[in-house]
């Protein structure tokens, strides 16, 4: 049987029904790779040997009667940030090419495996996480499977590319200011940043420790749910991870919604934006009957001093090398982190008592909604290379710009999801489905009734495969 196509529980259910073996899927997944990683630049590395090892334990435990997980048999891969054991972590740096292998596999990678999930490799990213295209000056740029000549957003940009395009169903990635949701809507796939904190981050290079998170791109609702499930759960390997008991989603799925007070975030997520980008936000709006408008306050602010904080934070962590080894660098990343490195302290201070004053004010906000809608991005994927865009008469950078309605999210670590927007003859977008901490089920409950009725949706795109090599 053919699953080229098909979402991680197909596949799982297949695999564990006797229809198809966790090997046989697996070496086709390698065999996609192969044939057609190079039109995409997702992979630095492929674990192959110990994928098909790995396929072969799941297929001895079904044969066996034993429950193999809830993922048996399922490729997944992840940014090359995670541990992998046996593997040198690059977190897209050249610097880290010489540090020795991991000793042991991240939090999140064990989960996965543990659920039966089979890890295929690493991917591509901005480095260490430090921007929204993924244009990488020591592995390359990775390429947006709906055109071959522009981004797939970052830092992220491997992990929604790959699952885009077919190569994986599920990967992991990471999220500070929009790493996780920038590509997830350039790309036209789900991308989900859970609360901060809610999920393990121990194995991870951190780029910045007070914002970021992990989460997991999938072409559906209930892949996303599935991995957040298995994914909860306290970490003492990870000092910021909560030990709230797990709230599984998967089982909410399929509640009405019609309890669930929704509205659409306006002021600052209106501005700023191409048309399309707003069109889909309303889009999503009219097929669920929302017309209420909320106010988040400040969020201009928010994002100004989530640039200092993540600025400083990354800059401290990676002093030494800046010192060192400054010509190693990427030099739009090292150019970020000495200017980072030059932030008075008492901005980064101030910055961070202006997030304490902004988290209380937007917990106000949610007394009164329970999920507020908003772009994911205000334009779709800029050219690779492209530096400027003319929005409003206005000539504006495009990599800071990607991040506009995605940092004063993550600035007080808010649950989000970006749902993908499928616009005819043009480039998907992204709308978020935002809530209050610790309600990743309301967000996903939402999203599921979007998915139902079409509205939201991320299809294998196929006609890039056909395209010449870049």
């Amino acid at each position: 049987m053919n699953f080229d196509s098909a979402d991680a529980i197909t596949i799982s259910t297949a695999v564990r029904e006797g229809k198809t073996s966790a090997v046989e899927v697996t070496k086709a997944a390698l065999a996609r790779i192969a044939t057609h990683n190079h039109l995409f630049n997702c992979f630095t590395t492929i674990t192959a040997e110990t994928a098909l090892t790995d396929a072969a334990l799941i297929d001895r435990e079904i044969a066996q009667g034993n429950h193999p997980g809830v993922l048996a048999g399922v490729p997944f891969a992840v940014k090359n940030l995670f541990d992998i054991a046996g593997f040198t972590t690059l977190a897209g740096s050249k610097i880290n090419a010489v540090n020795p292998e991991a000793t042991q596999d991240a939090t999140a990678v064990a989960k996965l495996k543990q659920a039966g999930a089979v890890l295929l490799g690493a991917l591509n990213m901005d480095e260490y996480a430090y921007g929204f295209v993924t244009e990488n000056s020591h592995y390359g740029a990775t390429h947006n499977p709906h055109d071959l000549q522009r981004v797939a957003g970052g830092s992220s940009g491997g992990s929604a590319a790959a699952v885009a395009a077919g190569l994986v169903p599920l990967t992991l990635g990471s999220d500070t200011n929009g790493s996780i949701r920038v590509p997830a809507a350039l790309c036209g796939v789900f991308g989900f940043k859970p609360t901060y904190g809610r999920l393990s981050r121990a194995g991870v290079a951190l780029f910045s420790s007070s914002f970021d998170h992990i989460g997991p791109f999938a072409r559906s609702v209930q892949d996303i749910a599935t991995v957040f499930d298995v994914l909860q759960g306290k970490d003492d390997r990870d000092p910021i991870c909560t030990k709230r008991l797990p709230e599984l989603c998967l089982p909410q799925l399929k509640q009405d919604i019609s309890d669930i007070r929704i509205a659409i975030a306006a002021d600052y997520f209106t501005k700023g934006a191409e048309p399309a980008a707003l069109a889909a936000v309303q889009k999503v709006a009219d097929a669920i009957e929302v017309t209420k408008y909320v106010i988040i306050p400040e969020a201009h602010r928010a994002r100004a001093a989530a640039f200092v904080i993540t600025a400083s934070e990354g800059a401290n962590l990676r002093l030494e090398k800046l010192r060192l080894h400054p010509e190693d660098f990427d030099f739009a990343t090292r150019d970020r982190f000495l200017a980072g490195a030059l932030i008075p302290s008492i901005w980064y201070l101030q910055a961070q008592r202006f997030r304490r004053w902004y988290r209380d004010r937007v917990r106000e906000v949610f007394q009164n909604v329970d999920v507020i809608l908003a772009p994911t991005t205000p334009i779709s994927a800029p050219l690779i290379g492209q530096q400027t865009i003319i929005l409003d008469g206005e000539e504006i950078l495009v990599r800071p710009h990607l991040g506009l309605f995605t940092q004063p999210l993550s600035f007080i670590g808010l649950p989000v999801l970006s749902v993908p927007i499928q616009c005819q003859n043009t480039l998907p977008l992204g709308v978020q489905l935002i809530a209050a901490p610790y309600n990743e089920a309301l967000i996903l409950r939402v999203a599921a009734a979007l998915e139902a009725k079409g509205v939201v949706s991320a299809p294998v795109i196929l006609n890039a495969l056909n395209s010449e090599a870049v």
